[in-house]
């Protein structure tokens, strides 16, 4: 499905994204896995990969920054090539406490990070997809950016932000031949989640019907289907992944 393919996957050193470059990878797209901190973990994933007989090259990045980002995409086009595919995914983090706790600094913080994160990647790998008339944005959103949880204020805001520039995109680059889509999560088994209490996944589960919570691996089929040509006539699109919890 991504035979000569150039993929760049943000935030990949671990979770959905690193989940993410390894099934892009499996379909034969050449790959950037970007991290920001996590740099062992980040090339555990290049050699995975390379020891499936694929392509990879791990690439640090603070995806807020926007010369980082400028200077990351040199890198990715030197090593590997024009990027056809950018995943959005790298994780702002946040304090999940209810609003009135909320402090502004906090909030500000996860709003700006989520949305420069998503508008540098896209300044710096949009222009040559819209040169070559191709190319497939897919941004990890979150269920909560529809249907808000208690103490996700910041969270929710943020990604509905995310899911309003990617449909504003979407009708942008269309004409381009550039399609731009949105994958959310549910409740997925990640670093991210693991503070929950065993109690709440398990009620979580029994809530879902599909009877269980997410593991990456299920977002990063979602992600891959989008980024394909099998998604050919698919931009603006919202594709939740949240095990029926969220039905459209």
């Amino acid at each position: 499905m991504m035979t000569g393919k150039v993929a760049i996957v943000t935030g990949a050193s671990r979770g959905i994204g690193a989940a993410t470059a390894k099934r892009l990878a499996a379909h034969g797209a050449v790959v950037a896995v970007n991290y920001m901190n996590s740099r062992d973990a980040a090339e555990a994933v290049v050699r995975e990969i390379v020891a499936g007989g694929g392509k990879a090259i791990a690439v640090q990045a603070d995806v807020r920054d926007a010369a980082q980002v400028e200077a990351m995409a040199a890198t990715v086009a030197g090593a590997l090539g024009a990027v056809d595919i950018l995943v959005l995914n790298a994780s702002i983090n946040f304090p999940i406490v209810p609003f009135l706790a909320f402090r502004w600094e906090d909030f500000e913080a996860k709003l700006t990070g989520e949305l420069k994160s998503a508008f540098f990647c896209c300044k710096a790998f949009v222009p040559g997809m819209v040169e070559r008339k191709r190319g497939s944005i897919v941004a990890v959103s979150s269920g909560l950016s529809r249907h808000p949880g208690y103490g996700f204020c910041a969270h929710s805001t943020a990604k509905s932000g995310l899911d309003a520039f990617m449909k504003s995109l979407a009708l942008e680059l269309g004409p381009s031949g550039v399609r731009v889509n949105v994958v959310a999560p549910g409740l997925t088994e990640t670093d991210a989640t693991s503070f929950l209490k065993p109690e709440y996944k398990e009620g979580a589960a029994k809530a879902t019907p599909l009877q269980r919570i997410g593991v990456p691996e299920d977002v990063a089929g979602a992600v891959l289907f989008m980024a394909s040509d099998e998604a050919r006539f698919v931009t603006g699109g919202y594709l939740p992944v949240s095990g029926g919890v969220q039905m459209l």
